[in-house]
């Protein structure tokens, strides 16, 4: 079973995402700020995170900076899921090896669901 992580401060918004990807067969683990989600990283060693940029005690971006100095999180896959139009995002996060990059609002956790099955390469989970 592919694990995935959700760093989202939107609590609302990240059940809603854990919830339909449970229900796709993955195990799905959540933090609600930066600190929270570096240590999630850490600890859970994800196939997969969903990231938000904007989030309280670390950004996305330093969270994946962080990540993406350890040997294990070199490769991580990671979708990152904010609102916060390409135009608007940090610099240097197209130097941190993002996989997908999603404006929340234009997707449903469906939708959502789908693209995480793309960038895994998963084709037999549960619909």
């Amino acid at each position: 079973m592919s694990k995935v992580a959700i760093l989202e401060d939107d609590i609302a918004i990240a059940g809603m995402y854990q919830f339909k990807l449970q229900q796709s067969g993955y195990e799905v683990a959540v933090a609600h700020n930066g600190k929270e989600g570096l240590e999630l990283v850490i600890s859970f060693r994800p196939d997969l995170i969903l990231l938000d940029l904007m989030m309280p005690h670390m950004t996305g971006e330093q969270v994946l900076q962080e990540v993406r100095k350890a040997p294990w999180g070199a490769n991580i896959k990671v979708i990152v899921l904010t609102n916060i139009t390409r135009d608007e995002a940090p610099v240097g996060l197209h130097d941190l090896n993002v996989d997908q990059y999603i404006i929340k609002a234009q997707y449903t956790p469906a939708q959502v669901a789908d693209i995480v099955d793309s960038v895994l390469g998963t084709t037999d989970r549960a619909k």
